[in-house]
């Protein structure tokens, strides 16, 4: 029981909403001003004053000082990762009926759209693209089991997916985790963690210093492009080269229908601003 006591400081300090709010403002990596962080908690200055300094205090957040100006930033990556996972925990605790404000409407947009999850890939882009893999028969979920079919092996392997490495891990091969920001399952287990390193050792993506947020490469782009014609169906238009410039992203949760959420990967290509 020796870390019982941590655990409950560490839970004390998130019991508040207003300390909650801020460090959940910090989960993309960012360090941002007191008076920010106030505003997006709702707090007066006085109070956030001192809820920064519990929370420094209490090792949650690091201070950097640049002139007159104090920043705030989350001390260190595992705490951002304990706060995702209570997130995921808040949110699959809860009926569905009280799930009324999806966590992906007050999540940073960089952590939403592509994110590292423990060791393999979440958010928008793990979303969809694990959509488009059952869809398509690469992946076979059946009840709480996951399985990579034939063709799906064959596919993945052309992606340069480790698969006989997944295999000797000691760990469950292939699985569903839940997406706090999606509200959906993505790929997890030793498949989800060879494809995020395929995509990372291909520099389709790059990770973000002090985040877990995933940069999507021009490369990556193009690539994923060319695998989500493979796996699923674009919906978008074509520039002249071809290259698809609208990827269909998440479904829309009003219309049934999927909406383009991931347009463009953050709304940008190769050699555009």
């Amino acid at each position: 029981m020796e870390y019982a006591p941590s655990i409950s400081q560490l839970a004390g300090l998130l019991a508040d909403p207003g300390r909650a709010a801020m460090l959940w403002a910090l989960m993309d990596g960012s360090a941002r001003p007191a008076g920010e962080l106030g505003l997006i908690a709702g707090l007066s200055a006085s109070s956030t004053s001192g809820h920064l300094a519990r929370l420094a205090e209490g090792g949650l957040l690091a201070v950097e000082t640049h002139g007159r100006n104090r920043y705030y930033r989350l001390a260190a990556p595992e705490i951002g990762v304990a706060i995702e996972a209570l997130a995921a925990a808040s949110l699959a605790s809860r009926p569905p009926r009280l799930r009324a404000v999806p966590p992906s409407r007050t999540a940073p947009a960089t952590l939403r759209h592509a994110r590292t999850c423990y060791d393999h890939l979440a958010g928008e882009l793990a979303v969809d693209l694990f959509a488009r893999m059952t869809d398509s028969g690469w992946i076979l979920v059946r009840d709480s089991a996951v399985e990579l079919s034939e063709h799906g092996a064959h596919g993945m392997a052309q992606l340069g997916v480790d698969l006989d490495g997944a295999r000797r891990k000691r760990r469950q091969f292939a699985c569903t985790c839940p997406d706090w920001s999606e509200r959906k399952p993505h790929l997890g287990g030793a498949l989800g963690a060879a494809l995020l390193d395929a995509m990372l050792q291909q520099r389709w993506v790059e990770r973000t210093p002090s985040s877990r947020a995933l940069r999507v490469t021009p490369r990556g782009m193009r690539e994923i492009g060319q695998l989500a014609n493979q796996v699923g169906r674009w919906v978008g238009t074509a520039d002249q080269r071809g290259e698809p410039t609208q990827w269909t992203g998440t479904a829309d949760r009003h219309s049934g229908r999927r909406s383009g959420t991931l347009d463009v990967l953050h709304g940008k290509r190769e050699g555009k601003p």
